[in-house]
């Protein structure tokens, strides 16, 4: 079976875990929080329930090792998907220890919702083997994933990526340009600063641009998009 090392948990590391898991991935699991097992259990259970509600057909699940440091994880691992806080010292340091252990060939992804791949690459020992993969939660049920390589990256590891998302039932949106914050949550991130300034004109309500959206917007971009 096919290898993937998740290095940060709390609930993004742990579902992609899940998701990893539930298409017949082994998992390395590496997160050094007190409370990282428990939370991962926590996703594993929940993906477990409601993953087979949406899916036809699911391989074997892949074993689950957890690791005590980042070497362990990654070592012989084909994917490792970086899942740690949103601070960009600490993904530096944390993708500079993972490429000392992980293999050359691997694909390396970060899962951050804000910073693009060349800050990440930045001082790092082989910057065309990074690249962000950007899920949405939760990411055992959600297909969407935003791939975004920078100018660094070949063709073929992009393509490699693709296929390994793809792989575990995911649907990789390629980005052209890589850019803050990447598409979907610029998506987002419009219309949550609207709302905000619609409450602080004593427009509406926060309940009222909830059920606005639950009851009218959420129903159709269900169906027919935006």
């Amino acid at each position: 079976m096919p290898t993937a090392a998740i290095i940060g948990g709390g609930v993004i590391g742990s579902a992609w875990a899940s998701r990893f898991l539930l298409n017949g991935w082994d998992v390395r699991f590496h997160d050094p929080a007190p409370n990282s097992e428990a939370v991962l259990n926590q996703v594993l259970d929940k993906a477990r329930r409601w993953v087979p509600e949406v899916y036809d057909y699911l391989p074997a699940e892949g074993a689950l090792n957890l690791c005590a440091s980042i070497a362990d994880a990654v070592t012989d691992a084909e994917w490792i998907q970086e899942s740690t806080p949103e601070r960009l010292e600490i993904k530096q340091a944390v993708l500079t220890e993972i490429q000392a252990g992980c293999m050359a060939e691997a694909i390396v992804a970060s899962s951050t919702s804000g910073f693009m791949p060349s800050e990440l690459q930045a001082d790092s020992a082989r910057p065309e083997q990074i690249l962000v993969a950007h899920p949405y939660n939760p990411v055992y049920l959600l297909p969407v994933v935003e791939v975004v390589p920078s100018a660094v990256v070949p063709e073929e590891t992009v393509q490699r990526a693709e296929a390994s998302l793809s792989d575990i039932g995911m649907k990789p949106i390629t980005l052209r340009a890589e850019i803050p914050a990447h598409v979907g949550d610029r998506l987002l991130e419009a219309v949550w600063r609207e709302a905000l300034w619609l409450i602080k004109d004593g427009v509406a309500t926060t309940e009222q641009i909830d059920d606005l959206m639950t009851h009218g917007f959420g129903l159709r971009w269900s169906q027919k998009g935006l």
